[in-house]
């Protein structure tokens, strides 16, 4: 009796501990993160007010984008959440205070000009900086420090999208594939709805999706093949996602041999042509677009290869060093391949556009069980039981990779591979084929049948 009290005098320590610290994070994460979404939004809205194409500015955006970050905080290159997912595994959740600003200036810059990147890398570099400069003040562990840095994650995405309960899960689902990190849960929890409390109150404004098809209650046994078919396009566009904004970046800093200012100055003066060329629409947060595919029943001018061409613009603005997310474009290009998928399987647009924008992520991400609640969120739960199909069976088509190499790999996707787990996702490998492994549980049956045979012939001998 008495061990009992002890244990549940040191739960109730812990819950208590955590709910206070959670609290505290949560809403210094979400007064940040508004205030961030704020001076984006300004500038967005400003933009007209210049006498030329505001995108004509990506090249010296971009410049002063790569400039910021080389100069006072490296660890604020690229999309943000990797950055943070590298730090918790690599130093135990320490990060910059100089990474705070630097990130939110160079993402401003970025997103103002036109840079094709999203909100949420910087928001979730925001959460993670706020929690790692509150864990130093006051001397954490380094398993406390990880914790609450966490919870920082968790509170930037609920801020950035709306969504507390999937933010919190994306910020204990995103660090290790395969694996959710119960231990963090409801500090997570807590900082997610505090954050997203905080950012309410400050008047974030968030899109809100209305789709007028709705599956009725209970299994449709067409549509749910069709979903399943979504499902597993939807894998093969995360796949295609992953491997051309990974394989753009790594070209252009193997076979672009100058400076950074040339360099720079030649992407922006890229981009710029190709929005003259194909239009503005795939340039900066693209959340029109993303809202015309769900929003609208005939698809609102959205076309079947908006999605491709979303990706080429992505790449092309992270690659060249642009700074921002890319948890947006993946919005955009799920919803809008959705739409086309809807067009070809159904004819409801609006249903697949919803299905694809949470998919991507599970595939692209690898984060099912946070994009399956984030349809619940967004969607209602009508579209919510499909989609989380469709999200689970994205994200084992995708496979071993991910838009966030740092994650780590706790288990294999199928047991007809043999792969590597416990290293980053980079560093993983499919060291055994489907055809190999065929072979182990054919030689196995075969070694089993001739037991079986052997056993048989001595029966008949005892007999005899």
């Amino acid at each position: 009796m008495r061990s009992r009290i002890t244990e549940e005098t040191a739960l109730f320590a812990s819950v208590a501990k955590w709910l206070f610290l959670s609290t505290i994070i949560g809403l210094i994460v979400g007064f940040g993160v508004s205030l961030f979404l704020k001076v984006i939004e300004y500038f967005i809205d400003h933009r007209s007010d210049l006498p030329f194409h505001y995108y004509f500015l990506l090249p010296f955006a971009l410049l002063a984008s790569v400039y910021l970050v080389k100069r006072f905080a490296p660890d604020a290159e690229g999309h943000g959440t990797e950055k943070v997912i590298q730090a918790i595994h690599e130093k135990n959740g320490k990060i910059d205070v100089l990474v705070i600003p630097v990130k939110v200036l160079a993402t401003v810059i970025t997103i103002a000009a036109g840079g094709s990147v999203g909100k949420e890398g910087p928001s979730a570099q925001i959460g993670a900086g706020v929690a790692s400069v509150f864990a130093s003040f006051l001397k954490f562990s380094d398993e406390d420090r990880k914790a609450i840095v966490i919870c920082g994650i968790s509170a930037g995405f609920a801020a950035v999208f709306g969504t507390p309960i999937a933010g919190a899960v994306f910020g204990v689902e995103v660090l290790v594939v395969g694996s959710i990190l119960y231990s963090v849960l409801l500090p997570s929890f807590i900082a997610g709805f505090a954050s997203y409390l905080i950012s309410q109150t400050m008047g974030t404004p968030y899109v809100e999706f209305h789709i007028e098809f709705f599956p009725r209650y209970g299994i449709n046994e067409l549509l749910f093949i069709k979903v399943v078919v979504a499902g597993v396009l939807f894998g093969l566009i995360s796949d295609l996602t992953i491997t051309f904004i990974h394989g753009i970046g790594k070209t252009i800093k193997k076979h672009l041999d100058m400076g950074f200012v040339e360099k720079t100055i030649i992407g922006g003066l890229f981009l710029v042509g190709l929005a003259l060329l194909f239009g503005e629409q795939y340039l900066g947060l693209g959340m029109q677009q993303i809202s015309n595919s769900i929003n609208n029943p005939t698809g609102g001018g959205v076309h079947w290869y908006d999605f491709l061409l979303k990706i080429l613009f992505t790449g092309l603005s992270l690659g060249f060093g642009g700074s921002g997310g890319v948890i947006t474009p993946l919005f955009f290009i799920g919803s809008t391949s959705g739409n086309a998928i809807g067009a070809m399987l159904d004819g409801n647009l609006q249903f697949f556009a919803a299905i694809g924008l949470v998919s991507v992520i599970a595939g692209a991400a690898n984060t099912p069980i946070a994009a399956a609640i984030m349809a619940l969120e967004l969607f209602g739960i009508q579209t919510a039981h499909y989609a989380a199909i469709s999200a689970i069976i994205a994200y084992l088509i995708t496979g071993h990779r991910s838009i966030y190499p740092s994650q780590i790999l706790a288990f294999k996707k199928s047991q007809f591979l043999e792969v590597s787990t416990g290293k980053d996702i980079e560093h993983a490998r499919v060291v055994g084929t489907q055809s190999a492994t065929l072979n182990k549980l054919r030689e196995r049956w075969q070694k089993k049948k001739g037991l079986k045979h052997k056993d048989s012939d001595s029966e008949s001998t005892k007999r005899d």
